[in-house]
């Protein structure tokens, strides 16, 4: 059984004397950062002098630093940085700032199961990734809850590398729902598999597959959006609150029964290969080298990408309903 951990299990006095650099404001940098200053800890956010991020991080009342200087003396170094920009922020700013025994904190392990980020061997290398986009993390502390997480410690230089970690959890607020630990390479192998085969992949796949086979068949795009895309966060909303059985409660029963039966059409054993297939290139770094390359080429492949969806019948159709109901209210 995972053992699951929790406000006990975690001491916030591990984090008190310690300046912590938070790298980033964007969506975990801000909740981080800001949950952490709450819990009573000495926070810097680490930024470019006079960006958007810089004001936004002064007026929330956060002190701010430009990296360099964040980063020099600190016990901490949260970097919350997108994946892309890591490397090079890493390797100009942080690290010929960081000092002997610091602690080097992620929220993913894209840069140290890649290589973008080569820690040296006197730090703590620990990660702690909350199952939320930032904002909601943010909103759930501030109600006096949090969201779960994962945590990993991938090197203990002081001895004390877990104690830490999980004291950072716990200021985040992600003990008050729990956390499970794990290692930097399945956190990430995981996640890219997820968000690609499922979440975000997988699922823009089977709505553009299902809209664009109504609308081949004759019927009326604006009905087609409505059963293929409109509704589909309720089904969500159900599975996210209490799994696909709770979700098959509250649907109707000839729903349940058509999705049952039929379902096997869609995600066949072919499906299955191609998963596999998928997870293979994540775990073999080539879907890694494949993003990197495209970011240092100017990210052309992705803004073309961007270009033919934006230009789909389906997110037209999508723009022109939802400015209808606007006008509306």
């Amino acid at each position: 059984m995972v053992k699951i951990y929790h406000d006990a299990d975690a001491d916030l006095k591990v984090l008190k004397g310690k300046k912590i650099a938070v790298i980033g404001y964007g969506s975990q940098g801000r909740a981080q950062a800001l949950s952490l200053k709450d819990s009573g800890m000495d926070v810097v956010v680490g930024l470019r002098k006079d960006g958007k991020s810089w004001d936004a991080a002064k007026k929330d009342g956060v002190a701010v630093a430009e990296v360099p200087k964040a980063v020099k003396g600190a016990d901490i170094v949260m970097i919350l940085l997108p994946d892309e920009v890591q490397e090079g922020v890493y390797t100009n700013h942080i690290a010929p700032n960081l000092k002997d025994g610091a602690a080097l904190y992620f929220s993913h392990g894209f840069a140290i199961t890649y290589g973008t980020v080569k820690p040296p061997k006197n730090v703590d290398v620990i990660m702690v990734a909350p199952k939320s986009p930032g904002k909601r993390e943010r909103e759930m502390f501030l109600e006096g809850f949090g969201v779960p997480a994962l945590f990993a410690v991938e090197r203990d230089y002081t001895g004390k590398a877990r104690d830490i970690v999980l004291a950072i959890a716990k200021g985040i607020g992600c003990t008050r729902a729990g956390v499970i630990e794990t290692n930097f390479h399945d956190e990430v192998t995981s996640d890219l598999f997820g968000e690609q085969a499922v979440l975000c992949g997988g699922v823009t796949a089977l709505i553009l597959a299902g809209f664009e086979t109504l609308v081949k068949r004759g019927y009326q795009p604006e009905l087609a959006y409505f059963e293929c895309l409109h509704e589909l966060k309720l089904i969500v909303d159900l599975i996210q609150a209490g799994g696909l059985g709770h979700m098959w409660k509250n649907v109707s029963n000839t729903a349940e029964f058509g999705g049952l039966t039929q379902r096997d059409y869609i995600i066949t054993e072919d499906t299955k290969k191609a998963m596999d297939k998928m997870l293979d290139k994540i775990l073999s770094g080539e879907f890694s080298k494949e993003w990197m390359a495209d970011w240092k080429g100017g990210l052309k492949k992705m803004r073309e990408l961007e270009k033919q969806e934006s230009d789909r019948q389906i997110e037209v159709v999508g723009r022109e309903i939802r400015a209808l109901f606007e006008m509306k209210k």
